[in-house]
């Protein structure tokens, strides 16, 4: 029942386009002078150093979301040692990257639920038909259901899933109270002993922070180089909690 060592089969995008381009085209206007010289020769090591940081970070960032993502996930997926038969949600599942991972490793009595508001801007082609697509390419799509919904305002009752997950989703909101009302969320939907795992960029202490709040016991970690977004500069932290029962 359970994978570990999967091929994908669906296209599952880049986070934030935007900002691998970004390093891609600013990196190439550093080549110019780093080549040339131009206009001061003195200041061409700088230029060089700059090119290829820019480059390493290009490589980096894409390195992550093409593939690194998806290996950490996998060991995270693997550590929480589902049984099959769990209701599971993804919080800001895009593509369904790690939807269609938890997905894979539940039988025919387990359902993934993944809710998005499908903004590209977030990750290029992020569409709902783009994930069901990707269900089925993925051989899932049975046991696979998407809604169109706000985490700070999911159309759930209370525990109604033995697992919630999120990955980079949650940082998008832009306001503190949005981001606590999304782990309250996430806390409320989850039955009494139901795990959370959230993985993201930024604000992972204050989701903890957050979760002691609600009378959990959040660990948090880094998960590594595989999941580093441009460098170490932007790293992943993993926040887990289990609901009291």
């Amino acid at each position: 029942m359970i994978e570990t060592m999967v091929v994908r089969h669906g296209e599952y995008g880049i986070d934030a386009p935007a900002v691998p381009a970004t390093f891609v085209g600013l990196g190439a206007a550093a080549l110019v002078p780093a080549v040339t010289g131009y206009p001061v020769r003195a200041l061409r090591p700088l230029w060089v150093a700059l090119a290829a940081l820019l480059g390493g970070s290009a490589a980096s960032y894409l390195y992550a979301t093409r593939s690194g993502k998806f290996a950490a996930w996998a060991d995270v997926l693997d550590e929480l040692g589902l049984r099959g038969d769990e209701r599971v949600l993804d919080m800001g599942c895009g593509r369904g990257a790690v939807l269609l991972a938890a997905a894979r490793r539940l039988g025919d009595g387990g359902q993934a639920v993944g809710v998005d508001l499908w903004r590209s801007v977030d990750q290029s082609g992020n569409a709902e038909a783009t994930t069901l697509a990707n269900a089925r390419a993925e051989g899932v799509a049975d046991r696979v259901e998407l809604r169109t919904a706000d985490m700070t305002d999911l159309p759930f009752p209370d525990g109604s899933f033995d697992l919630v997950l999120s990955s980079l989703a949650i940082h998008n909101i832009p306001t503190p109270e949005g981001r606590a009302a999304a782990i309250s969320e996430a806390v409320r939907v989850l039955r009494p002993g139901g795990r959370l795992a959230v993985a993201d960029i930024q604000h992972t202490s204050a989701y903890a922070e957050r979760l002691r709040g609600l009378g959990l016991e959040p660990q948090v970690r880094d998960l590594g180089p595989r999941f580093w977004f441009g460098g170490p500069w932007v790293r992943t932290s993993l926040v887990t909690a289990t609901r009291p029962g």
